[in-house]
């Protein structure tokens, strides 16, 4: 019975979908003006398990990320850069598929741009305007009523009385109260536009995910998910937004991964203490990147350092050690660690207690191993196998995991090189060979079929 925090009641929920054996889930990607960093990465896997887990309970999933490629940061990047607005999104996104990829995230059955439903944000923006929930300022801009919702701060808790200490009026805007958000900008004639019944203009932020959410899960949806950071304002101008144009429930469900933290403050490009991905995946396997983003409650906030993954690497090596030699493709019944697997699982989506499970298959694999129970071994090793697809872990040959990549041929000829010493009983080259390759971060491992290696 999988139970999920939900944000917006403060409380584990059992999860019960709209529509039963079918789940619509969608959640906030990237603006597109730069490459991911760790946090992205965050989101990305946390919600990629989401989706595996429901569909390994037998639901059918619809996932939808979008993707924000028009933005005030991404107008000045490329202005900055001397490209067009495409050039620039287009770039980035292709990056960002890459990331994802490489920390074996599976694409989205839908990734929505905003820049393609300007026709579905036009036509939100004139239903809250006929129903009053918007207006025209004259500067041209488009504002939504905060005090005509009621409820307003529901999500983030947060009151009005709350919001409007500090709040403040710029000298270009036109809004009737400070609280009000835009929800399209007038263009300047060097920025990008598109037609629309309130003049030339772009839309605000908020509302490309409440058109975009719309267009692709339908009015009413399962679960809404993204990071902490947009609980507010962004997640609590959506439900506004979306449930004063449509007059029903907007989704079911909010998560809300926690931060990644560096030197004790949030990642985030604003304020340049941030590890992209493309860096990380320079040093580190895309699966323990993984594995290190799941080793923490979804929920918690993670610190990141290089000795946390470092420590990664090695238990996820310690799992693909115990199904080195095991045939892929045995499977056995399993009436022991799944049920304790989905015990986790079904505990607000508990991955540290999922992991726990992973190794305690391992230990009883090897220990199988020990006692020259072959089958069982191998039946432990499809289990294992299993269970971590299930968290997206485990896909790779063990020998592949090991390697890792780079510079393989030139590896292999250095051991092959050590092998005819070994053979023409040259002991001291032998010697000096092995610590060549150990100093390059390659171990070996001389068994009766030959000479493994694998990366230190």
């Amino acid at each position: 019975m999988l139970k999920i925090y939900n944000t917006l009641t403060r409380a584990k929920e059992l999860f019960v979908p709209i529509e039963p054996g079918h789940v619509r889930l969608y959640v906030c990607g990237m603006t597109v003006y730069d490459h991911c960093h760790l946090g992205h990465g965050r989101v990305f896997v946390v919600f990629d398990v989401v989706v595996r887990y429901l569909r390994s309970l037998g639901y059918k999933v619809t996932s939808v990320r979008n993707i924000t490629d028009i933005d005030d940061k991404i107008i000045a990047r490329a202005r900055e850069a001397g490209e067009t607005l495409t050039v620039l999104t287009e770039r980035y996104i292709a990056a960002m598929a890459e990331d994802a990829a490489a920390l074996y995230v599976e694409s989205p059955d839908h990734s929505p741009r905003a820049t393609r439903h300007i026709d579905h944000i036009i036509d939100m923006i004139k239903t809250l305007m006929e129903k009053g929930y918007a207006y025209q300022g004259h500067n041209g801009d488009v504002y939504y009523r905060v005090r005509r919702f009621e409820g307003y701060g529901q999500l983030s808790g947060r009151t009005l009385d709350d919001l409007k200490v500090g709040a403040r009026v710029l000298a270009d805007e036109a809004k009737e109260d400070p609280l009000d958000f835009v929800l399209w900008k007038s263009s300047r004639p060097e920025d990008p536009s598109w037609p629309s019944p309130f003049g030339p203009g772009r839309p605000g932020w908020h509302i490309e995910c409440s058109a975009m959410a719309a267009d692709c899960l339908g009015n009413h949806f399962d679960i809404h998910g993204g990071g902490a950071d947009l609980i507010f304002p962004h997640h609590e101008n959506e439900i506004a937004q979306s449930e004063a144009a449509t007059g029903v429930r907007f989704a079911n469900v909010w998560m809300h991964n926690g931060f990644v933290r560096i030197n004790g403050e949030k990642m985030a490009k604003s304020s340049g203490n941030f590890r992209t991905l493309r860096d990380l995946l320079t040093r580190f396997d895309g699966e323990v990147i993984r594995y290190f983003l799941l080793a923490s409650h979804y929920r918690s906030p993670l610190n990141y350092d290089e000795e946390s993954l470092v420590q990664c690497r090695e238990g996820l090596t310690r799992l693909y050690q115990a199904l080195k030699d095991l045939p892929d493709d045995m499977s056995g019944a399993d009436t022991e660690y799944a049920p304790r697997f989905a015990a986790a699982m079904d505990d607000d989506l508990n991955t540290p207690g999922a992991l726990a499970v992973l190794f305690e298959v391992a230990h009883a694999l090897q220990r199988a191993r020990e006692r020259g129970a072959g089958f069982e071994a191998a039946r432990l090793g499809s289990v294992l196998r299993h269970l971590g697809g299930v968290l997206g872990l485990l896909s790779q040959a063990p020998q592949a995991f090991f390697k890792g990549e780079g510079d393989h041929e030139e590896i292999e000829a250095l051991i092959a090189s050590r092998n005819e010493a070994r053979r023409l009983k040259q002991w001291a080259q032998a010697d000096a060979l092995r610590e060549e390759l150990l100093a390059r971060g390659v171990v070996l491992e001389d068994t009766v079929t030959g000479t493994a290696w694998r990366r230190a």
